[in-house]
Order: C-alpha cells, then sequence, then structure tokens
C-alpha cells in the first residue's frame, strides 16, 4: 500500500516529464518482484521506458506538425505586409495555441514559392514571436523551417 501511494504522489509531484520513468521503475520492479530474476526486471523496465518516450515524442511531433500546418494555411492567401490569425484546437484540449501570422516577404524562385513570416503564439497575456518560412509544395502550404531551438517547440 505505501509503494502504491509513494507513486501516485511522485506522479503528481513529477508531472508529465516523469511519467515514462516513473511506468519503467513500477513495470521493472514489478516484473522483477514476479519473476524473482532482477535482470529481467531491468529488462522490462528498459522496454517500457523505451516504448513510452517514443510515444510521447511521437504524439509530440503529430501535434506540433498540426501547429505548423494551420500557420502555414494561416499565411497561404496572404500577400507581403498582411496579416491573419492563426489558432489550433487539439482533439485532446492540451496545449491549444493561437496568435497572428505576419508576412513579411514573399520569394518566387524556379523551384518554390515561399513567404517569410513572423508568428506571434498568446502566451496568457504576453506574445512571444518567431520567425518562420512557409513554402508552397504540391500538397499545399507548409513549414519550410529547421525547427528553432527553443524549449517552446519541445521534442521533435
Amino acid at each position: 500500500m505505501i509503494r502504491v501511494v509513494m507513486l501516485v504522489a511522485t506522479l503528481w509531484v513529477g508531472g508529465c516529464d516523469d511519467v515514462a520513468t516513473i511506468a519503467a521503475v513500477a513495470g521493472g520492479s514489478a516484473s522483477g518482484a514476479a519473476t524473482g530474476n532482477p535482470a529481467i526486471g531491468f529488462a522490462v523496465g528498459v522496454g517500457i521506458s523505451a516504448g513510452a518516450n517514443f510515444l510521447a515524442d511521437y504524439v509530440t511531433r503529430v501535434r506540433t506538425g498540426a501547429e505548423q500546418d494551420v500557420i502555414a494555411d494561416a499565411a497561404a492567401d496572404l500577400p507581403a505586409g498582411a496579416a491573419a490569425p492563426w489558432a489550433i484546437r487539439h482533439t485532446i484540449p492540451i496545449g491549444n495555441e493561437q496568435g497572428q501570422v505576419h508576412v513579411v516577404d514573399v520569394v518566387t524562385t524556379p523551384i518554390a514559392t515561399c513567404k517569410d513570416v513572423i508568428i506571434s503564439v498568446a502566451d496568457e497575456g504576453a506574445a512571444q514571436n518567431y520567425m518562420a518560412w512557409v513554402c508552397r509544395n504540391p500538397q499545399g502550404w507548409k513549414w519550410a523551417t529547421a525547427e528553432p531551438a527553443v524549449a517552446r517547440w519541445g521534442t521533435l
């Protein structure tokens, strides 16, 4: 009973970043105790951790990609100097964002048409601004900037 209370308390305090570690420790401990073999417990724990981290990274990539697609779509029909609002509403309403996209420049080359954009992200009253490129391809307008090295974009 004490282990369960400690696990729940750790989940509550640790937040989402520690869920994979906690699941790995719990699964590894349970399988090691059930088999009486700590090596099996360790292997199960490592497997659970790898699977949980992979799943978290995949979900983050899909959600970030959806946000980038919404921004690219908002900028698609705008000429240079124009602005439009953008907003993302995820199925699971965590990380819903909104802001403005401003087209700074339109660059047309024989390879592609791209737009240099400034994106504002409303963050509880204060807006954060980011620069990016969106380009037109056969599937429509897509995000064309390598991910910025800022915490806001999370794992790729």
